[in-house]
């Protein structure tokens, strides 16, 4: 142990006075930060974090490769180990010192760099730097061992070059230290897991993005202290002290040996994909944390004020600042120039059903669910719906594309679920699987729909329905219209699922058709009634009831009009801009020959009234009743998208006044998902997740629909790439 300890200090004095040393390990990592930071334009936010992590692999690969790798070739070459082999000295002491003085120089630099990225550059200070100080302690001792492995192989320092180079340059690369993975060709990708500098980007981006521990990095933490052990084994074992003992070229293939925990890896991450999938989180996370200004826009504030210019300040995926006036120009942000355009929030769609797309399915043998709902939520972010709340649709499928979303794997719109819907036997809900073979209706049914025969049996299912994850209940209560007639749910056992979903702190939405539907919903506990009723009156009584309540009204005009259309064979719905944007590849042209055909009569059948409905409406507005906004997308010309444009644009014509229909689509519909705390609105600390419209909204309800920019999280979406797969 003396030995170890007298040569390592010997070690740190020579460093100390070795004034190369110094410039590689402190002023050149500098420099290289200066200048990635110029160039990412760290001062705008989240590069910030990218920046750091390339300054300090660079300056593990270059410790490790040249810093131990080709100074040992070359003390071996000047005859400087040869000194050595008469003093009582084995290579072990050698190479362990050779890690250490390494660590001990490079810490200093690590904290050098976090210091000015947090006081000039403003990143927070890492959540554990105990576990940051450990990943890269082990990441610099491992490639230290790997540039020991290669100076123990070659034969000369020519030798030594080629063979770092070989392996410096990949890592550097396609490591995603210097070019963002996941915009790398998908089979470079998979290359990239083969390089241990890939499992040191990921595992240093995640705790300083990703807010992750060495916990969460335990398997490239463990190939790293692997590969320091085998190498400075192997390392020690063809140790040579002159340079004159040389060894066979297939010595070389050691190199291999010390690699095998990352090619283990490698591998697994070939068919896992995890790694690939974290760094396209990590990048996500960096975009998200970046530091934007919206200089100069309309801004419309809760209640329906507004800022006739002035500017919005989303910073680390929140809104850090609103500005009364334009700020300056040299603001220390990402400037977005929005002179005459107008920012609000995101619109909220509180009724739709995923899994329907909204037209005829023109061969279910290749309908794939999971890239069907993946595909409307895109649909729905693209055209400025940032929250939608599913009903009715089968939950494992849900469950599966909700946490792709919530994790960034996907972009979309963030999904809220009811789960499977509340009705009874032969119910409204049951017609649309009468025609399939039974062990296909039932297993339809049982995946979307509960049939509680009791009050008891009710209740259960909402606790199941509330260990499921669901967001909310839905029940539906009606009992039809001529020439189509359902069985109507037992009032009692609807009180029973509203007293539940109370106890469990579930909302209640109710599927009315009619007037004495939504009284007995109201009655029963519904947090909203859905649709209404465009058959009949709704009591003034009932309305000034919910007002009481606090009962949410939404009365999805979007699907009343298409389906009045689809009865008189209209198709002007289908040549909106966005719904031809979003629309998947032949659904509008589907649709048109179903409009045009025989089928779309049937819809004549439906006794509906845009009027009654419009008239119902307005005066639940004039009562005070809470107004949500949701379209029932999924239906046939309802296409999963720009619903809630079409239903703002038919409030507005139905006397809604403009700054009413958007605080309902808004701050309304967010505070019935229960996130009004933190979405809505625009408001300090809450997500920066708003529109960015060319017109103003206020004025004319349709510029809703211009959509200049959207902004999810703090991430300004590439709409066009919504659409790209994987």
């Amino acid at each position: 142990m003396r030995t170890y300890i007298t040569y390592t200090k010997t070690s740190l004095k020579l460093m100390l006075r070795d004034k190369a040393v110094l410039f590689f390990n402190y002023l050149m990592p500098l420099i290289f930060f200066v200048a990635f930071a110029q160039i990412y334009r760290a001062d705008k936010g989240g590069e910030i974090s990218q920046v750091i992590s390339m300054v300090l692999i660079i300056g593990v690969l270059g410790s490790g490769f040249f810093g131990a790798g080709m100074r040992a070739v070359q003390e071996r070459e000047q005859n400087i180990l040869r000194r050595f082999k008469v003093a009582p000295i084995t290579p072990m002491p050698i190479l362990v010192s050779s890690l250490l003085t390494g660590l001990i120089a490079y810490l200093p630099s690590v904290l050098l760099i976090l210091g000015i990225a947090h006081f000039y550059y403003h990143m927070p200070w890492p959540r554990s730097w105990l576990s940051l100080l450990v990943f890269q302690a082990l990441a610099l001792v491992a490639f230290r061992s790997m540039g020991g492995i290669v100076a123990a192989v070659v034969n000369s320092m020519q030798e030594s070059q080629i063979i770092i180079q070989i392996l410096y340059l990949p890592m550097l690369f396609l490591s995603g230290a210097t070019v963002p993975v996941s915009i790398l060709p998908a089979w470079i990708q998979v290359f990239a897991q083969f390089l241990p500098a890939s499992y040191l980007y990921t595992g240093l981006t995640g705790i300083l993005v990703r807010k992750e521990t060495l916990l969460d990095n335990l398997i490239p933490a463990g190939a790293m202290i692997a590969t320091m052990f085998v190498a400075t084994f192997l390392a020690s074992k063809l140790f040579r002290w002159e340079k004159e003992e040389k060894l066979p070229a297939k010595a070389k293939l050691w190199l291999v040996a010390v690699m095998v925990p990352f090619l283990t890896l490698g591998s697994y991450q070939a068919y896992s994909k995890d790694n690939v999938s974290k760094a396209k989180l990590v990048m996500r996370d960096m975009r998200r944390n970046r530091t934007l200004l919206l200089r100069g826009p309309r801004i419309i504030l809760p209640d329906g004020k507004q800022i006739a210019s002035g500017g919005l300040l989303l910073k680390n995926g929140q809104i850090a600042e609103i500005f009364p006036a334009p700020p300056p120009e040299n603001y220390k942000a990402e400037i977005v120039e929005a002179t005459g355009k107008t920012v609000m929030p995101g619109l909220i769609d509180m009724h739709v059903h995923l899994l329907a797309p909204g037209g005829p399915i023109a061969d279910i043998r290749n309908y794939k669910p999971d890239e069907a709902v993946a595909r409307a939520l895109a649909a729905y972010l693209y055209s400025g719906v940032t929250a939608v709340k599913s009903v009715g649709d089968g939950q494992a499928v849900i469950n599966q594309v909700r946490a792709t979303i919530d994790r960034g794997d996907k972009l979309g719109a963030e999904l809220f679920y009811s789960g499977k819907m509340f009705t009874t036997e032969k119910g409204h809900g049951t017609e649309y699987f009468k025609g399939m073979p039974d062990s296909i209706r039932q297993m339809a049914e049982k995946e979307t729909l509960y049939l509680p025969k009791s009050a008891e049996e009710a209740r259960a299912m909402v606790r199941q329905q509330k260990q499921s994850g669901a967001a909310g209940i839905k029940a539906i209560l009606e009992a039809g219209q001529a020439g189509m007639v359902f069985n109507r749910m037992d009032v009692s056992i609807l009180k029973a699922i509203g007293e539940e979903a109370k106890a469990q702190g579930l909302p209640l939405s109710v599927h009315t058709g009619d007037a004495r539907d939504v009284a007995d919903a109201v009655a029963s506990g519904a947090s909203v009634v859905e649709h209404g009723s465009a058959r009949d009156a709704i009591p003034d009584s009932v309305f000034a009831q919910m007002a009481r309540k606090g009962v949410a009204y939404d009365p999805t005009l979007t699907v009343l009009e298409a389906f009045r259309d689809l009865g008189k064979g209209q198709m002007s719905l289908l040549e909106r801009t966005l719904i031809q944007q979003v629309s998947p590849e032949g659904l509008i042209l589907s649709l048109k020959k179903f409009v045009a055909g025989a089928d779309g009569q049937r819809y004549q059948e439906y006794v509906m009234d845009l009027n009654i409905a419009n008239d119902n409406l307005l005066r639940a507005w004039k009562a005070g009743v809470p107004l949500v906004t949701g379209s029932d997308a999924g239906n046939f010309m309802v296409i999963h998208g720009p619903t809630v444009h079409r239903e703002l644009q038919l409030w507005v014509k139905a006397g809604i006044p403009a700054p009413v229909a958007l605080a309902a689509a808004t701050a309304g519909s967010a505070k019935a998902l229960g996130i009004g705390s933190r979405a809505g609105s625009i408001r300090v600390g809450y997500d920066a997740t708003v529109l960015l419209l060319d017109g103003n909204p206020l004025d004319d309800i349709t510029a809703t629909e211009r959509l200049s920019g959207v902004y999810f999280k703090g991430e300004r979406v590439d709409r066009a790439g919504l659409f790209e797969k994987d």
